[in-house]
């Protein structure tokens, strides 16, 4: 059973003898105030959507960080009616984290089919993406091939899709 905090999460990172990278960090909330960090991380930079469909199903979005996601398009893209963002409180109930700490390996603490984990096709691909371990105030970087192997190991099925996005004016 995946332990619920980031102490089990670096566990079975090693465990299952994933290499990662590990870095600490300021807090950090959006996109923009990770801008500097980012610059001195390799890899691609991550952004998550907490969403809840039409059907009240839960939905976490892995996107790359300067993505502009089309909220209209993405639920032809992932297999849902329409979306809206999730609350904080089904987050911490459902993922054990609060908002700006949203990541994939937040799954750790997921049941099973309680919340589908999305990645983006591009990201699953990469051969480093960079997300919380599930606090904002560090950075982990694996590979999108692993990130995938451990929402699998956890007992989830994860999506990978091309993910719409607005065009910039």
């Amino acid at each position: 059973m995946a332990a619920p905090n980031e102490e089990g999460l670096r566990a079975e990172l090693t465990a299952l003898a994933v290499p990662f990278a590990f870095y600490e960090h300021e807090a950090v909330f959006t996109v923009e105030e990770s801008r500097g960090i980012k610059d001195a991380i390799p890899g691609e930079h991550t952004k998550n959507l907490f969403l809840k469909d039409a059907k009240g199903e839960f939905w976490l979005v892995t996107v790359p960080a300067e993505a502009r996601v089309d909220l209209k398009a993405l639920p032809q893209a992932i297999g849902c009616k329409r979306v809206s963002f999730g609350n904080p409180e089904a987050m911490e109930r459902l993922l054990g984290i609060t908002p700006g700490s949203v990541t994939p390996l937040a799954m750790i603490n997921a049941e099973p089919g309680s919340v589908t984990c999305v990645i983006e096709a591009g990201l699953a691909a990469a051969e480093r993406i960079n997300v919380h371990p599930l606090r904002n105030t560090a950075t982990i970087g694996l590979s999108g091939a692993d990130t995938l192997r451990l929402l699998k190991h956890w007992g989830h099925a994860p999506l990978v899709a091309e993910i719409p996005v607005q065009e910039t004016a």
